[in-house]
């Protein structure tokens, strides 16, 4: 496999947009709006070249078929949300009543506007080509972001997030928007999803309701989108709960979608990851693994074989290849 994750950069632009119309739609992260994935791309750009960290980097990376050249997938990673604006969820919780005189006790779902998530990290923006989504390469994708924490731990937060799509009909529409906010912000789902893609979402603080909602008083439609992922992304929710994340009952303000959270300590692929020297790059039996090396634009990243040896770390020669490592260079790992 000739593939290999490394950040993305301004000529990667075209790739990337073309991607971005193929997504239908509610991927907040990767709207296919040109300006909006430049500017994505300059601020990962300038995060990349700086050793300092400013609360609100943006990373960028991009799934690169070495063979052709083509970009193939994308994913992003923000070091910290709520730095320069609210990131707002609603949470859901229960309201538990009980009346003596009949007897009864209920128990009332709630959502409620909160930023209980700010300071947390976020990966988001993973896109694979429709084309390539067989032999592992989505979770290259995924998990060469949790290797990439592990190597700059010093950028992001204790906590993580990832804001998974909801539920959008055959229409582009969101049943969940559609039952709440839409009545509020008098715009569709998408009109709302372009505009916080682009513009940042200030609107959602000006104009939506502060007081918690009562669920049973949404459509039934909208009900039963609360916490539900989209169809295309039911298989990255079980990459999350692999990972370690859950769902504890944060969901997106637009489209309703899960929001899967962890201690960063606790991802499985950042608790395991380890660094070594590359003492030898012929271990073509050894066990498949994910292999990084290299700081911040130097990053690089790819499936590959590797087994302890002599004290350090033997890796095949594809893989060496395509990191562009050789023996005594230092090369992360987490098993496959």
């Amino acid at each position: 496999m000739s593939f290999r994750v490394r950040p993305a950069t301004s000529e990667d632009l075209r790739a990337i947009y073309e991607m971005a119309k193929l997504t239908g739609g509610g991927f907040t992260n990767l709207p296919a709006d040109r300006g909006a994935l430049a500017d994505k791309l300059a601020r990962s750009t300038a995060a990349l070249t700086t050793t300092t960290a400013n609360g609100s980097d943006l990373f960028v990376i991009a799934l690169e078929n070495v063979a052709t050249g083509e970009i193939r997938g994308t994913a992003q990673m923000f070091s910290k949300v709520g730095h320069d604006a609210p990131f707002y969820s609603y949470r859901l919780s229960t309201l538990t009543q009980h009346s003596r005189e009949l007897g009864r006790t209920f128990r009332a779902e709630m959502l409620s506007l909160v930023t209980d998530l700010e300071g947390a990290s976020e990966i988001g923006g993973l896109f694979v080509h429709p084309a390539e989504r067989a032999a592992g390469l989505g979770m290259l994708l995924a998990r060469s972001r949790y290797l990439f924490i592990a190597m700059h731990h010093e950028r992001f937060g204790d906590r993580i997030l990832a804001e998974l799509r909801g539920v959008i009909d055959g229409r582009g529409s969101s049943p969940f928007w559609d039952g709440i906010a839409g009545k509020f912000f008098g715009m569709t789902f998408q009109e709302a999803d372009t505009l916080s893609a682009t513009k940042g979402n200030q609107f959602i603080a000006d104009l939506m309701p502060k007081h918690p909602i009562y669920v049973a008083m949404l459509p039934e439609s909208a009900r039963s989108a609360i916490g539900v992922p989209h169809p295309s992304g039911r298989a990255a929710m079980r990459m999350l709960e692999l990972e370690g994340f859950a769902y504890e009952g944060y969901v997106d303000i637009f489209d309703g979608g899960p929001t899967m959270t962890a201690r960063i300590a606790a991802v499985r692929s950042i608790a395991e990851a380890r660094a070594a020297q590359v003492v030898a790059t012929d271990a073509a039996s050894g066990a498949t693994a994910l292999l990084a090396t290299g700081r911040l634009a130097e990053f690089r990243c790819c499936c590959g074989h590797a087994k302890v040896h002599d004290g350090g770390l033997a890796i095949d020669a594809k893989a060496a290849a395509l990191l562009g490592v050789g023996i005594g260079d230092e090369v992360w790992s987490v098993p496959r």
